[in-house]
């Protein structure tokens, strides 16, 4: 049987990275994805809020249909709420799906941490004030930040058109001789159909929102083999 982690992704941008890792992942992963609601495309405090309230992630769980684990994948509307109300969030979730479920910003720490990495870059398509609070988050994760970049790009569906030669400079042009990982954090971004190209461009891990989500999201449905083209992260496996 394949293990089948659900996704509950907010509005739409990137969403088609999931169908591109799912087919890159093989025959054993299904990756289900419910849009939840936003009332507003915005990567502002408030509107974030809301994108990852109580009731907006509950009624899209309850669309999920029957999955092994459940992951929310929004980083911003997961660490906008500090690291202890990331905690309530996902555990309030849990609740309602009755299956492990964890959100993308509590993904990138976890990666970080099976890749046993300590000091990384963020490249983020946010406002400086959003990226500041996913920095915030890492440091509550005891990563240190070297260096944070932000593109300043205000809505999902704006940062969804960005293609690959426009993602591999970023990528590129906002590294750290000092990092030891680069990460990239909204899944509004695409990513997925170019990981090798990111690291092999870098030389050396990165990760990326969409990516660590699927980790994640298959590391708590126990689907543990290490898996090749998506980069360190998927070669190293889940740890489990």
């Amino acid at each position: 049987m394949p293990h089948t982690a659900g996704i509950l992704y907010p509005g739409y941008s990137a969403e088609d990275d999931y169908p591109t890792l799912e087919g890159l992942l093989g025959d054993d992963v299904r990756l289900p994805l419910v849009h939840t609601l936003m009332r507003e495309d915005a990567h502002r405090v408030d509107a974030l809020l809301d994108v990852g309230s109580e009731q907006v992630l509950a009624d899209g769980a309850r669309a999920l249909g029957e999955v092994d684990s459940v992951l929310w994948a929004c980083t911003s509307g997961s660490f906008v709420f500090g690291w202890s109300g990331a905690r309530d969030q996902v555990e309030k979730l849990q609740a309602v799906t009755g299956k492990p479920t964890s959100s993308t910003s509590f993904a990138f720490v976890h990666a970080a941490a099976l890749l046993g990495l300590r000091r990384v870059a963020v490249a983020a398509t946010y406002p400086a004030d959003v990226a500041e609070h996913f920095v915030e988050f890492l440091r509550a994760g005891d990563l240190e930040v070297v260096r944070l970049s932000s593109r300043g790009i205000v809505t999902a569906a704006e940062v969804g058109t960005l293609g690959r030669e426009e993602v591999l400079s970023f990528a590129a042009a906002n590294d750290d001789d000092q990092a030891e990982a680069l990460l990239m954090p909204d899944t509004a971004l695409h990513t997925a159909a170019w990981l090798k190209d990111i690291e092999q461009r870098l030389g050396k891990p990165v990760l990326t929102a969409n990516q660590v989500s699927a980790w994640e999201a298959l590391r708590l449905a126990g689907a543990g083999t290490s898996r090749e083209g998506l980069g360190t992260l998927f070669r190293t496996g889940t740890g489990r």
